[in-house]
């Protein structure tokens, strides 16, 4: 009898751990997803955001942008996907473009952050990636947020007179 209750303990066990294996390899089809709603900039991406849409009015002002949405690879060059890959967890904090959707500048703004090496790291390689394109960056740190005049002087330009131009 005993025999009996222990193989029954360890079907009863196995079922409830195919169960519960099966319901975590489901892709999360049978249970809510652990995830949370957040505010997609910080605050001081908003402080910036909002004097951006002040100081450059008939300007689009994109925030936090994947590389890939707005680089491609030159047509013709072997392996593409690895130049993408490359890029694909890269993002900017701000993409200004002129009304017609061409790229004026890209905005940075950095926190205490940026001084780790793994940051510096992959600032230099952002930069890098970005100047080949021909896209011209601004760094600002959230210690010094510009004022709106500043971000006017800095960015003088009319909105159809972009300073990179996408083909």
């Amino acid at each position: 009898m005993i025999y009996f209750l222990l193989i029954l303990l360890a079907v009863l066990l196995l079922a409830a751990f195919a169960i519960k294996t099966s319901k975590e390899s489901d892709g999360g089809k049978g249970e809510n997803w652990p995830l949370v709603v957040k505010r997609p900039l910080s605050q001081p991406e908003q402080v910036l955001y909002y004097r951006l849409i002040e100081a450059l009015p008939g300007f689009v002002i994109l925030p936090q942008v994947s590389l890939s949405r707005f680089l491609d690879v030159k047509k013709g060059v072997k392996n593409p996907m690895s130049w993408l890959n490359r890029v694909n967890r890269m993002s900017v904090d701000y993409l200004v473009c002129s009304p017609a959707m061409q790229i004026v500048a890209v905005i940075e703004l950095d926190d205490a952050s940026h001084k780790r090496p793994n940051r510096i790291k992959a600032d230099e390689t952002k930069k890098r990636v970005l100047t080949t394109a021909g896209i011209h960056i601004i760094r600002w740190h959230v210690q010094s947020l510009p004022k709106v005049s500043a971000i006017e002087a800095r960015l003088q330009l009319a909105p159809e007179m972009p300073l990179a131009s996408v083909n």
